[in-house]
């Protein structure tokens, strides 16, 4: 391609977009988030070489965002549903094992227990094997037992079957799926995990809570008669939509506990694990979530809309062996109390 510039073709009329204006290559000025082409000056230049220069400040603050991702760990190759799946590197120290108390839990008979630490300390991480049985193994080559081991962007870390690979602080492409991970978990319209992510948290949550013996229990519910929503002519569709996202938002900010997960598991269905909580206390967090959204005040275009919902408890049983048995029992109370007139709670 030839040195010199030809004439730049302009931004698109029309448009008014704030920010530090930019330069161009003709000395035009660019704001943000526009563009110029600049071809080449030889008279046989097709599409193919044309460049085309961005500039704006939707760029540099993506670019600022990557800057503050923190280190991490992706999984390469692993168990179905976990390939893909990044954990950052922000405490001290994280284990990755079999063990449903590792920060790093991979569910592989390969991985032991225990299996590697990683280590962050100053800005650099390491790894360390935990006199794993297959080992812990650094771009192929195998480290010493119990001996800190410094890896950087894109080194790969094998236990057992299952590989991980590791970027490094303010790296784009850590930050790059970090954003499609989060976007991939979470239900567009609400913003509550969706149906896969719940799938995937329950297992792992019902699991974790049967090896350290300690209570779990779910609340599944449903917004009462919610098809009268979408078809009044005053609200429609949109109005069912702000329905939905205003009930989220309410939950989340005044009813969610740390351990607790929010996910929308159908159009109007939604499901809380509650780690760590036995039946009466699902009982009484259920009875939180009925009363919080009946006082709520959704007002649509100036169209109140009184909400209710009907909720179904359950706790696990030491009979039961898999969360799907836990999801049936609280699904089957929440038509228990749709039957029994709505807006209410029922426990199992």
């Amino acid at each position: 391609m030839s040195d010199s510039f030809g004439s730049s073709s302009k931004p698109p009329s029309g448009k008014n977009n704030s920010g530090d204006a930019k330069t161009g290559a003709t000395g035009e000025f660019l704001r943000d988030d526009e563009s110029i082409t600049v071809t080449n000056t030889s008279g046989d230049a097709d599409e193919s070489e044309k460049t085309v220069i961005s500039a704006g400040v939707t760029m540099n603050r993506r670019i600022a965002e990557a800057t503050k991702t923190p280190p991490s760990i992706m999984m390469l190759e692993g168990p179905a549903g976990y390939v893909g799946k990044q954990w950052s590197i922000e405490k001290s120290e994280l284990i990755i094992g079999r063990s449903m108390t590792s920060q790093v839990f991979v569910d592989d008979k390969s991985v032991s227990r225990s299996h590697t630490k990683i280590i962050l300390k100053d800005n650099d991480v390491y790894v360390m094997d935990l006199e794993s049985a297959n080992k812990t193994v650094v771009n192929d080559e195998a480290i010493p037992p119990m001996t800190t081991v410094k890896v950087k962007d894109n080194d790969t870390i094998k236990t057992g079957n299952v590989i991980f690979k590791f970027r490094e602080r303010g790296s784009l492409d850590a930050h790059a799926t970090s954003h499609l991970q989060e976007k991939s978990e979470r239900d567009p319209l609400t913003g509550a995990f969706n149906k896969g992510a719940l799938a995937l948290r329950g297992q792992e949550s019902f699991k974790r809570a049967k090896l350290l013996k300690v209570p779990i229990s779910i609340a599944v519910f449903d917004i009462d008669f919610f098809k009268k929503i979408n078809d009044d002519p005053n609200l429609g569709h949109s109005g069912g939509d702000y329905v939905l996202k205003d009930l989220v938002k309410v939950i989340s900010t005044k009813l969610i506990r740390a351990d607790d997960f929010l996910a929308r598991y159908g159009g109007e269905e939604f499901v809380v694990i509650l780690f760590g909580s036995n039946l009466q206390q699902a009982v009484e967090i259920g009875e939180r979530l009925r009363q919080t959204i009946e006082s709520h005040n959704f007002v649509y275009n100036g169209h109140p809309v009184p909400v209710t919902i009907s909720v179904g408890v359950a706790a696990k049983q030491p009979e039961m062996s898999t969360w799907e048995e836990l999801f049936a029992v609280a699904d089957t109370a929440v038509y228990a109390s749709k039957r029994g007139g709505r807006n209410r709670v029922t426990s199992a």
